[in-house]
């Protein structure tokens, strides 16, 4: 892939979008724990540090009120029937000052809140867990949104390998609406441009 390709546009152009990377995700006692969340949180670091002017950090956190079905789902998952301020809502990777961070109870990230969050930029890499849940279900709304979107493929994890696997054979058939890659390529690419005279 290279930044003139579709699905791919230089930085001022692009966000990246970090979805839940959250201790209730990495903590293996939890029942959401992504068996490759540590593999995953390696390399969307690397992408924080290669994109760091315009990331945008997003938190799944329960609604107490448990509209309609979400009562049956936490019945299911019932010691993630949690406080909004619990600490197992937080955040296991560093946020910086100017990072944004978009705190929703539901497994979309996209929406009116990201959608303004983005509206300068045409671009989203995607990152982040679960990506046969949260992640599957925002790429999916920002591409019906129009966005142009990269998945970084092994920046993500899912709630088993499997269904990891399942997800992302799933967004390869969007293409050219989202290009699947993994982030040594992508950050070649990166690097390639950079090297270029203007």
């Amino acid at each position: 892939m290279t930044w003139n390709s579709p699905g791919s546009t230089p930085h001022a152009d692009t966000a990246l979008v970090a979805i839940d990377m959250q201790v209730i995700f990495q903590d293996p006692h939890s029942q959401w724990h992504v068996s490759t969340y540590e593999q995953a949180a390696s390399r969307v670091g690397q992408l924080v540090a290669r994109f760091p002017s315009n990331v945008i950090w997003t938190k799944f956190v329960r609604d107490a009120g448990e509209h309609g079905s979400w009562g049956a789902y936490y019945d299911r998952w019932d010691s993630c029937r949690l406080e909004p301020g619990a600490a197992e809502w937080g955040l296991t990777l560093p946020v910086k000052a100017h990072d944004r961070v978009l705190t929703l109870p539901t497994f979309s990230k996209w929406g009116p809140e990201l959608a303004s969050l983005t509206e300068n930029q045409e671009h989203l890499i995607v990152c982040g867990v679960a990506t046969d849940c949260c992640v599957l279900s925002t790429v999916l709304g920002a591409v019906d949104a129009g966005k142009r979107v990269t998945l970084v493929a092994d920046a993500c994890g899912g709630a088993t390998p499997e269904a990891h696997d399942q997800a992302i054979g799933l967004v390869k058939l969007l293409s050219p609406m989202v290009s699947v890659v993994d982030t040594a390529d992508l950050l070649d690419s990166v690097a390639s441009v950079a090297k270029v005279p203007c």
